[in-house]
């Protein structure tokens, strides 16, 4: 039996922020807020480049060797997501949940469908999400995932709020995809990595050190540095085992 470990707290997060959203008469103010925010971009900081630490090794050269193939594997990446146009399509997926939450907000009577709809778009296709389950699943590094949980739990104490505990169900359609793609990525990928990896785990490592990246690139987004296109970036975890493969 496989344990996702990630989707299974990404859920019990949504779940609490529920429970403490109806619970809490006001919601956080402006300080808490700003506390959690930067607490969570430096935690996100901090396990992303962790992930890259553990997925490089070797003499120094091996090593920055290994960590220009992840940075060119993110860059590549992000010029294939714009091809695809992937950015768009997750705003497109945004704009479908605010429109749920402000058709909700006018209709009373349509509040826990529309409610259940919008946080299920949100917390599904937010790209941290599917980061964090293909580490989890390659590695069983679910700390992206935890950070995850985190943050939506946060979204869910507001969100509670305005649609009530239905929207709190969201949480199963979020572990039911996280932990397929966590499962999908032990079962298949995972030993087909390890199969075609020449020095020992490269191509697995490979993949794990350009998701640390781009863990990073999310904490841009957190302390609002600047506007980060995350969901581009989401292909450099295919390209970087190609170019591990071609120049590791």
């Amino acid at each position: 039996m496989i344990i996702t470990i990630g989707a299974f707290l990404n859920a019990f997060g949504i779940l609490i922020g529920a429970i403490f959203g109806l619970a809490l008469p006001k919601p956080l103010s402006i300080r808490a807020q700003i506390f959690f925010r930067n607490a969570l971009g430096a935690f996100t900081i901090f396990f992303g480049l962790r992930l890259v630490w553990l997925s490089i090794s070797g003499t120094f050269f091996q090593c920055l060797k290994q960590i220009v193939v992840a940075l060119l594997a993110v860059v590549l990446g992000n010029w294939i997501g714009k091809l695809l146009r992937l950015q768009k399509i997750s705003n497109q997926l945004g704009r479908s949940a605010a429109n749920s939450i402000a058709s909700a907000q006018k209709n009373s009577s349509g509040k826990t469908g529309d409610g259940f709809n919008a946080c299920t778009i949100l917390f599904c296709a937010a790209p941290l999400g599917l980061l964090g389950a293909v580490t989890d699943g390659l590695s069983g590094y679910f700390y992206l995932l935890a950070l995850k949980a985190a943050m939506d739990g946060l979204a869910m104490m507001s969100f509670v709020k305005i649609f009530r505990w239905p929207s709190a169900l969201s949480a199963v359609p979020v572990f039911v995809l996280l932990s397929a793609v966590t499962i999908a990525c032990r079962l298949f990928a995972a030993p087909f990595l390890d199969s075609h990896s020449l020095h020992g785990h490269d191509l697995l490592d490979s993949v794990n050190a350009a998701g640390g990246f781009i863990a990073c690139a999310v904490a841009l987004v957190i302390f609002e540095v600047r506007k980060v296109e995350l969901a581009n970036f989401l292909p450099c975890l295919i390209v970087a085992p190609l170019l591990a493969k071609l120049l590791m």
